[in-house]
């Protein structure tokens, strides 16, 4: 037995789900509230998979360096430094982390 006939089904259902939307709500614009909503769906999906990712299975496999990396992070981008700059700070913080913990 293979895959690919759950792995279409699965696509059908999500192509229906996308057009459900326009469908039933026809022209009206969505509540501010409501984009508001749906604009920050994203982000928690990609911090839960980032989490899990990161933790392991119930979070056993934690490791610190990653984990003070992925904190630093949001406050490095707070300060409005460029993206390489972000990276290049995750990394010294990883390293930091890793030299004091080993």
């Amino acid at each position: 037995m293979t895959p690919w006939p759950a792995i279409a089904a699965v696509a059908v259902l999500g192509f229906a789900l996308k057009a459900a939307g326009p469908a039933a709500l026809g022209e009206r614009e969505l509540s501010p509230r409501t984009r508001a909503v749906i604009a920050l769906m994203a982000p928690a999906l990609l911090a839960g998979l980032v989490t899990t990712g990161v933790a392991g299975d119930r979070w056993r496999t934690v490791d610190p360096a990653l984990l003070a990396a992925l904190t630093a992070v949001p406050f490095l981008r707070r300060c409005r430094l460029p993206l390489p700059a972000v990276l290049v700070g995750a990394a010294l913080v990883a390293t930091v982390v890793r030299v004091l913990t080993t």
